[in-house]
């Protein structure tokens, strides 16, 4: 049926694919699919993930912590392909009762903390470290706030804008449109915070940058859904200014490599199990040139 003719019945049910390129993977039910333990490595932190803007979230984050000398930030990193449902895992699920990236698994005190949400993610992280998150009440508070803005405004950009614009089986005007003004309403609210701020919490960098950037960074490049032109991201100048000074920090540069397995091989890490990884991969780049 086309949008036009469409009426939704009394009572929806699940009786055909909704279509796109995620229909294999989407499912109005929860819960493990199969059977199969998640794997543990020799690290506390167990990362199972893929570099979707919300894993890159959690990777830049232990980089960023190794990069200040907390050793306890060692971390495996697990790729979870999602396309092949790794998500939908009895063990995984133990995870995270989401079956969503990321999810983390603590091993470093007396029984395991499992640690799902990406946000979340990141407040375990810098309490357990006491870095990136002020302590000071109102610089917290602008933090934090910065970070759940991050959670609540991803949804409209990646499942609304991002979905329709360049997932869905047909393009719908309305829908474009209607996301499409919302993407561009939030990429405003960020350039006129950035006009006033060199960061989102403030002067420092904090995990309220390490949320936001993957996603709004990435579209300010116009690096996800093509889309660059279409929303006239140029003119969010302010955005693009702290979209690059991030992307040159070294910790963000390890930890978008982390569980990529998309654009150019030398950018791909597809798993981390010790920092040596990164020197192995630089290595075998430039073996391969």
């Amino acid at each position: 049926m086309t949008e036009d003719t469409y009426t939704p019945p009394r009572v929806w049910t699940w009786n055909k694919a909704s279509g796109g390129r995620f229909a294999n993977i989407n499912r109005p039910i929860a819960g493990a699919t199969h059977e199969k333990d998640l794997p543990v490595g020799k690290h506390p932190l167990q990362l199972y993930s893929l570099a979707t803007p919300n894993g890159v979230k959690v990777t830049v984050m232990l980089e960023e912590l190794l990069e200040l000398g907390h050793a306890g930030a060692e971390y495996d990193a697990w790729l979870i392909k999602i396309n092949d449902g790794d998500q939908f895992s009895s063990g995984f699920v133990g995870a995270n009762p989401n079956s969503k990236i990321p999810a983390l698994v603590d091993h470093s005190g007396s029984k395991p903390i499992r640690v799902f949400e990406s946000g979340a993610i990141l407040v375990h992280l810098a309490e357990k470290f006491g870095a990136f998150l002020p302590t000071e009440p109102a610089a917290r508070a602008e933090t934090l706030s910065w970070l759940f803005w991050q959670m609540g405004s991803a949804p409209y950009l990646g499942g609304g804008f991002g979905h329709f614009y360049a997932y869905a089986p047909i393009k719908i005007e309305y829908a474009i449109d209607r996301f499409a003004m919302e993407a561009k309403r939030q990429m405003d609210v960020l350039n006129r915070r950035l006009a006033e701020s060199p960061y989102l919490g403030g002067d420092a960098y904090t995990i309220a940058d390490m949320a936001v950037w993957p996603w709004y960074g990435a579209l300010s490049k116009g690096l996800i859904y093509e889309a660059g032109e279409f929303l006239n991201v140029q003119e969010y100048d302010h955005v693009r200014r702290w979209t690059d000074t991030i992307a040159e920090r070294p910790a963000v540069k390890r930890g978008r490599m982390v569980n990529r397995v998309m654009g150019e091989p030398s950018s791909q890490l597809h798993e981390r199990h010790d920092a040596s990884d990164f020197q192995t991969k630089t290595a075998d780049k430039l073996k391969a040139g």
